[in-house]
């Protein structure tokens, strides 16, 4: 028998060995080596440049004599794909060009609603979540220096489920061209989807007004009613998005702070309250609900849905929902926390 061997490459890695009698490799998985199915999961590196788990199909020929180690084996397992694939990044903005494209559908998904559907068991009306709200706008921004990115995910505040989604990727506008192909290389080269965002990224001004059309088209927003949002709220992973960033940002940009960036709900105070767990983060009330992560982390669009995810979870559960800060008209700095026991 060959003895066993290390497959490395940039996508996968397993442990194979070698059968001389047939022209099969049997993959071992590190976790289950007799499971019914072996998937391979894509490093995080290349998440968006491949699909995130992938098949593998190998045939080899060789000759060596049989042995017992071998011979105990399971015949060799037919390997599955999996279900999840990465989203095109080009189509969450509206801008793909390949949705024809069999290969392209094949390993990207086009529709983010796959990623948070809820069973028929837990849609339910949930009377103690938030019977003032009929929608929940999941919010999590990219980019410390500017933004870089504004995903917001939609779902009922009764039954959980998705409605839309909102996505952009966002030109800063006080860098120079080195410096934001410098930023750009580190925060999204590593995930491989750095030419998505040259390609398709828009100045933030741009992105608010395309915002506030959507919001208008799903009867959320209108100007002439003060601009506040129409029952409904903003859901972010702690204050800095919105207390500290958005104006921020509408500085830089030259532009006015809208109305209806002035309140919002924090999950981690929302978390802590109900559950009495000190969560400090997205990952850590994910290991607390057993939640598994989907995607790349700190890919705006990939932290909104699972900021979603555990938002349904809440929600069935029985979480009330509140408004947890809001922001004075008397001036961008002054912000009123609303829970007293909350997350600093």
């Amino acid at each position: 028998m060959v003895t066993a061997t290390k497959l490395l490459c940039s996508c996968f890695s397993a442990t194979v060995r070698f059968r001389s009698s047939s022209p099969t490799i049997t993959v071992l998985s590190s976790i289950d080596r007799f499971s019914s199915h072996i998937l391979f999961q894509s490093s995080p590196l290349r998440l968006h440049q491949l699909t995130h788990t992938e098949s593998l199909s190998i045939s080899v020929s060789g000759s060596s004599s049989p042995s017992p180690m071998t011979d105990c084996l399971p015949p060799p397992m037919k390997i599955l794909e999996s279900k999840w694939r990465p989203m095109c990044l080009y189509h969450t903005q509206g801008k793909c060009t390949m949705i024809d494209n069999a290969e392209h559908l094949a390993k990207f998904n086009h529709d983010i609603s796959k990623d948070l559907e809820v069973s028929g068991d837990t849609v339910l009306q949930n009377q103690c979540s938030s019977p003032d709200l009929d929608r929940l706008l999941v919010l999590d921004l990219e980019g410390k220096v500017e933004i870089l990115e504004f995903p917001v995910c939609m779902i009922d505040a009764k039954t959980m489920t998705f409605i839309d989604s909102f996505h952009r990727f966002v030109r800063p506008v006080r860098m120079s061209e080195r410096r934001v192909n410098e930023y750009i290389n580190g925060k999204y080269g590593k995930l491989g989807i750095d030419r998505v965002w040259h390609d398709t990224a828009i100045p933030f001004k741009e992105v608010i007004c395309e915002f506030e059309t959507w919001l208008a088209s799903h009867n959320l927003w209108n100007e002439k009613d003060g601009g506040t949002l129409n029952q409904a709220a903003f859901v972010t992973c702690g204050n800095w998005d919105l207390k500290t960033k958005v104006p921020q940002q509408c500085k830089d940009s030259c532009i006015k702070s809208p109305p209806y960036f002035s309140e919002w709900i924090n999950l981690k105070d929302v978390f802590v309250n109900f559950y009495k767990i000190r969560a400090r983060g997205m990952r850590s009330m994910m290991t607390e609900l057993g939640i598994s992560l989907l995607g790349s982390h700190h890919l705006g669009i990939d932290d909104s849905k699972n900021i979603t995810r555990v938002l349904q979870r809440m929600i069935a559960d029985g979480s009330p929902l509140q408004i947890t800060a809001r922001r004075s008209s008397s001036g961008l700095d002054n912000v009123e926390f609303l829970l007293e026991n909350r997350i600093k």
